[in-house]
């Protein structure tokens, strides 16, 4: 691929390009051995095998795991419910990759279609010597890595679109073409030249018409992606490795994106201790802290996921909403009833609340809202919906 051109200044517009919704999931992606399935233990607590060989992971494997946020953990502690439910990340282990995947290689279209169904990407590399954990191209090369992963899917998305489009001009042959397929025929054209030239489809500038196009194409390099770098433990506690600055260079040079140092031997150890104060003290004694946290959170937001609260004495929730979301819809996330029924949302912020200290204060401040159909849902909104199903007025 063109360095050239991969270097070039590029606005990531895998925001817009992506599936709509609030059910959406992160993909771990990666070479073997590089910690995915270690990471994906840790994350879900789940005792998925990871051995030391390739494609020990050969069906994905798909769990959830609790978003951590302490303005969740300050409304339980208030309000004592008897029911808590927290906002949830989906994350999928994807096997791992190897060079040739997209002609066949490996797990080869098998491996693809699992990226295809997620909706963002953790790419995962290992920047570690060890003698004991083997790796599929025999030495540890974190920026032949990523461009591995890269191109890989790069070139099977080359070999989608290029059957997409030479199936809707065979569809379209000698017939005469609308100025709506003509947007389509020109919007599959500008991607494969994208694609061709080394860049992502993320990187693309298009009109709304194009982008409709473009996600229903479902490309695994249209889907937005954050950097999970693998380090040993001492250089994750020092907070310093000599291929770091490398990778964040490659990064940069390929759109830009968010990257994480983690150290899966240091979160393997932390995982296995049972209580807070016993990890708690681990970390101090260690100088450093998870980040499983940040992991977690960077997915969902990188997702444009965030949630707005419903609280009370039976239950405090988060409900998981998209950004750009109005409050019809976030009603209808809880009930689709809730939806069709909307009257208003009440409405008081987080930071309001915790000011105040209750609901009445609140409204004695002027803090508590009556919104209607066009307010566009923030990050912790504390929310009741009144809606009407038919028996009168209801709150929620």
């Amino acid at each position: 691929m063109s360095k050239k051109a991969a270097a070039a200044p590029q606005t990531d517009s895998s925001a817009i390009l992506g599936k709509v919704g609030n059910h959406l999931q992160m993909g771990i992606v990666g070479l073997p051995n590089v910690g995915k399935s270690s990471l994906f233990n840790i994350l879900t607590n789940m005792s998925i095998p990871a051995e030391n060989f390739p494609f020990c992971t050969i069906d994905p494997n798909v769990s959830r795991c609790a978003v951590p946020d302490e303005k969740y953990d300050w409304l339980c502690e208030v309000f004592k419910p008897a029911s808590k439910v927290p906002a949830y990340l989906q994350i999928t282990d994807i096997a791992g990759l190897v060079k040739g995947a997209s002609t066949g290689a490996g797990l080869g279209n098998a491996f693809l279609s699992h990226i295809q169904a997620v909706d963002g990407i953790y790419h995962m590399i290992r920047v570690f010597e060890d003698s004991d954990i083997t790796h599929v191209e025999d030495s540890v090369d974190p920026v032949r890595d990523l461009e591995i992963i890269s191109e890989e899917l790069i070139l099977k998305d080359i070999e989608h679109v290029s059957k997409t489009l030479d199936s809707l001009q065979r569809t379209l042959k000698n017939k005469t073409v609308d100025k709506a397929k003509q947007v389509e025929l020109d919007c599959y054209a500008k991607v494969l030249e994208l694609l061709k030239s080394g860049k992502h489809a993320r990187f693309g500038t298009y009109s709304n018409a194009e982008v409709e196009h473009i996600r229903e194409l479902r490309l695994l390099t249209a889907k937005p992606a954050l950097y999970l770098v693998n380090l040993s433990e001492e250089d994750f506690i020092r907070k310093k490795n000599k291929m770091l600055p490398k990778v964040m260079t490659w990064i940069q040079e390929h759109g830009g994106g968010p990257l994480i140092p983690i150290s899966v031997k240091f979160e393997k150890e932390l995982a296995e201790l049972k209580t807070p104060e016993e990890r708690k003290a681990f970390e101090t004694t260690k100088g450093a802290t998870s980040a499983i946290p940040k992991i977690i959170k960077a997915g969902y937001h990188h997702l444009q996921l965030f949630h707005f609260f419903t609280c009370g004495k039976d239950e405090v929730r988060c409900w998981t909403i998209q950004s750009g979301c109005k409050a019809p819809q976030a009603a209808g996330v809880i009930h689709t009833d809730f939806e069709k029924g909307f009257i208003m949302a009440e409405v008081m912020s987080y930071e309001d609340y915790k000011k105040h200290g209750s609901e009445a204060e609140c409204k004695a401040a002027g803090r508590y809202r009556m919104e209607g159909k066009g307010y566009v849902m923030q990050p912790d909104d504390i929310v009741f919906f009144k809606f009407n199903t038919g028996g009168g007025n209801k709150k929620k």
